[in-house]
């Protein structure tokens, strides 16, 4: 994916791109269901993931909010959809994260999406949109 002065747009592409826009499970929800599905225990996969047995229960229980390299070995080991799990967590990443305090332009067009609670249609054109310039901008 092309990049704009150093922001993946794979991280902001998740949620126009998430299967099923109805889903309204938790990332706790999510996890669970992914590991109960792949047969593993969750000392198991602690252990996989080198946390805590408790911390894994705790996002598991939507007490708590894994870091993004967290989300990243668990989406990993469990076969879920890296961005997915971001948009879950409410995280835009560390990349996106920069580029923000790099642009401030970029957090007010977020705020303004936010403030006018744009339907999800109206999400993916941007996001198309975003692709477009995202290309224009590798060949210039």
């Amino acid at each position: 994916m092309e990049s704009l002065d150093g922001f993946s747009w794979r991280g902001a592409r998740f949620a126009a791109n998430m299967a099923n826009q109805t889903d309204v499970r938790t990332l706790g929800d999510v996890l669970r269901e992914a590991r109960v599905a792949t047969d593993v225990s969750l000392r198991e996969l602690a252990r996989r993931l080198d946390i805590a047995p408790s911390y894994l229960s705790d996002i598991e229980n939507d007490r708590r909010v894994p870091a993004e390299d967290v989300l990243r070995a668990m989406g990993e080991h469990l076969g879920l959809d890296f961005a997915d799990l971001m948009a879950r967590a409410g995280r835009i990443g560390d990349d996106a994260e920069r580029y923000l305090r790099r642009h401030p332009t970029a957090g007010v067009l977020l705020r303004r999406i936010a403030s006018a609670q744009l339907s999800d249609q109206q999400l993916k054109e941007l996001v198309e949109r975003a692709d477009v310039l995202a290309k224009r901008k590798g060949k210039s």
